[in-house]
C-alpha cells in the first residue's frame, strides 16, 4: 500500500501547510507566524491583540472601525461621532495596507526639529542644548547612529554626534592621544574646517561688574555658565585656582584662606596649618617653611602644655599623677578618667587601649598578660597551655600516677573495662555501651590518648588508635598499608 503523508492544515491567508513549529491559533483556523497580522493595517499581532472574523485576522482598532458600532458615542470616546471605516486602509495597488506617511508640516524658522525643520510633538521630542528633535531625526551627524542622553554630544557647530565621531571631529589630537595612550590620532577631520566652526572665545573677565559683586580675582561679572561657588562668593571657572601655585580646584581640595583667598590642601597647610617638629609630610619631620625666625619665635608657646602639673581637686583627677584631665585627653576605666599618657600597664608599662586593658583589685590597670599573671588562677593547666604556671611559692601539684589502684572495686561488668574501679560521671567515657575512665580511655598498643574521632573498637574488647588497630586487625596485602602498592604483612 502507497504511504500517504498526513495532512497538515492550511493557513487561510496564503492557503499553504502549516506546521507544528510554526502555528498560530485563532478563531479555530492555524496561521504561520509571519501571516498572523492586522488585515488592514498590516501590523503583527499576539494572542492579546487579535480579533478573527470570517478567517480574516484584525488587530482591536481595525476590527472596531470595519464591524463594530458607529454613530454618536461610539469610536475614540463618549461624545465623540465616529464613522471611520478603515477606509485609508484600503488600498488596490497591493500594499496591504502600508502607505507612504504624509508630507511633514514646517514648523516656523527656529521652532521646529533642527535636523527636518518639521514641527515636534511631546510624544515623539528628544531634547539636546534645549532644542527639541525628532526621534528618528535625533542621530550622529557623521555616522548616523541613533542618539539617546547617554551617548549624545552636542558639538560646537550647533549639531549632535555620538562620542566616537565627537572625539574625532572635536576631540585633543596628537601624540598622546586617540585610540590608546602613545597612539597618534591626527584624522582628516580637523577643527578649523569650515564644517566645524571654533566656538566663540569671549572674554567674560574683560566685563567689569560693580565693586564687591564679580569674581574676587579678576573682578570680572561671573554668568551662571561658568560661576563656581566657594564661601558664598562666585568665581570664574578659570580663576579658580590656587593662589600660590595656580593649581586648579574644585570642591574637594579647595580651602578658604583668612585673607579671602582660596587655596590647594598644600599650600594651605604651608601657609595656614601648624608648624614644627610632628606636622607637614609625616611625623619627625621638621617643616619650617614659609616662616622667618621671627615668626616661629613670636609663636612659641608662653605657658607650659604639661597637663599632669595642673593639679585636680582630690579624688577627680587622673589616678596615676593626679593631675586636671581635659576632655581632648580623658580615657575611661572603671569609671576613672585617666590622662592618655597615663593609660598604660601598671607593671610592663604597655600602653593600653579599651580592648586590653584590665582593671585590678588594687584599682590599677593592666594588660591582660599582667592581670593573668598577678590575679589569674594558678597551676597546671593555667598560663600558656600545657605550661606549668605557678607565681606563689607553693608548688603546683602534678599528677603522677596514671593508675591508681585505690577506691572501691565496682562489681563485675560495672566498672572501667580496664581498671575494673568505680567510674563516675565526671571522667566516664563510653566505647561500645563500655565505660572507662578517662586517663585508662588510651590506645592498648601505644597508650595513645583516645577521644571519638580516634577510636577503634577491637575485637579482643579492647581499644586502639587508627594505626595499631590498622596493624593488628586491618586488611593485608600488596594495595594496603602505608600507602597504594605497598605489600605489608605486618
Amino acid at each position: 500500500m502507497p504511504f500517504k503523508p498526513a495532512e497538515n492544515p492550511k493557513c487561510p491567508k496564503c492557503g499553504k501547510s502549516v506546521y507544528a513549529a510554526e502555528e498560530r491559533v485563532a478563531g479555530g483556523h492555524k496561521f504561520h507566524k509571519q501571516c498572523f497580522k492586522c488585515g488592514m493595517c498590516g501590523k503583527m499581532l499576539d494572542s492579546t491583540n487579535c480579533a478573527e472574523h470570517e478567517s480574516e485576522l484584525y488587530c482591536k482598532n481595525c476590527h472596531g472601525r470595519k464591524y463594530g458600532p458607529k454613530g454618536y458615542g461610539f469610536g475614540g470616546g463618549a461624545g465623540c461621532l465616529s464613522m471611520d471605516t478603515g477606509a485609508q486602509f484600503q488600498s488596490t495597488d497591493g500594499t496591504n495596507g502600508h502607505f507612504e506617511p504624509k508630507p511633514m508640516s514646517k514648523a516656523p524658522e527656529g521652532e521646529g526639529c533642527p535636523r527636518c525643520g518639521g514641527f515636534v510633538y511631546m510624544a515623539e521630542q528628544m531634547l539636546a542644548r534645549g532644542r527639541a528633535y525628532h526621534k528618528g531625526c535625533f542621530k550622529c551627524g557623521e555616522c548616523k547612529k541613533g542618539l539617546d542622553s547617554v551617548n549624545c554630544c552636542e558639538g560646537p557647530d550647533r549639531n549632535i554626534y555620538c562620542k566616537v565621531c565627537y572625539g574625532k571631529k572635536f576631540g585633543p589630537k596628537g601624540y598622546g592621544y586617540g585610540k590608546g595612550g602613545g597612539a597618534l590620532q591626527s584624522d582628516s577631520t580637523l577643527i578649523e574646517s569650515e564644517f566645524a566652526p571654533k566656538p566663540s572665545t569671549a572674554d567674560t573677565s574683560a566685563i567689569k561688574a560693580s565693586p564687591g559683586q564679580g569674581c574676587p580675582r579678576c573682578g570680572g561679572v561671573v554668568f551662571a555658565a561658568e560661576q563656581v561657588l566657594s564661601k558664598g562668593r562666585e568665581w570664574h571657572r578659570k580663576c579658580y585656582k590656587c593662589r600660590d601655585c595656580t593649581k586648579t580646584l574644585d570642591s574637594i581640595i579647595a580651602c578658604d584662606g583668612p585673607d579671602n583667598d582660596v587655596y590647594c590642601k598644600t599650600c594651605y597647610g604651608k601657609k595656614w596649618g601648624p608648624h614644627g617638629y610632628g606636622f607637614a609630610c609625616g611625623s619627625g619631620f621638621l617643616q619650617t617653611d614659609c616662616m622667618t625666625e621671627e615668626q616661629l619665635a613670636s609663636q612659641k608657646p608662653l605657658v607650659s602644655n604639661d597637663t599632669t602639673s595642673i593639679k585636680a581637686p582630690e579624688g577627680q583627677g587622673c589616678p596615676r599623677c593626679g593631675g586636671m584631665v581635659f576632655a581632648a585627653e580623658q580615657q575611661l576605666a572603671k569609671g576613672t578618667m585617666w590622662h592618655k599618657k597615663c593609660f598604660n600597664c601598671n607593671e610592663c608599662h604597655r600602653p593600653l587601649d579599651s580592648m586590653i586593658a584590665c582593671d585590678g583589685p588594687d584599682r590599677e590597670i593592666h594588660c591582660r598578660a599582667c592581670y593573668g599573671k598577678l590575679f589569674g588562677p594558678k597551676g597546671f593547666g593555667f598560663g600558656h597551655t600545657p605550661t606549668l604556671v605557678s607565681t606563689d611559692v607553693q608548688s603546683a601539684p602534678v599528677q603522677t600516677d596514671q593508675k591508681p589502684m585505690n577506691g572501691p572495686k565496682a562489681k563485675d561488668g560495672k566498672g572501667c573495662t580496664r581498671c575494673g574501679y568505680a567510674v563516675y560521671e565526671a571522667e566516664k567515657m563510653l566505647s561500645k555501651n563500655r565505660i572507662w575512665h578517662k586517663r585508662c580511655f588510651s590506645c592498648f598498643e601505644c597508650h595513645k590518648s583516645l577521644d571519638s574521632t580516634n577510636l577503634n573498637d577491637g575485637p579482643n574488647g579492647e581499644i586502639y588508635c587508627r594505626g595499631c588497630y590498622g596493624r593488628n586487625y586491618g586488611p593485608r596485602g600488596v594495595g594496603f598499608g602505608m600507602g597504594a602498592g605497598t605489600l605489608t604483612m605486618a
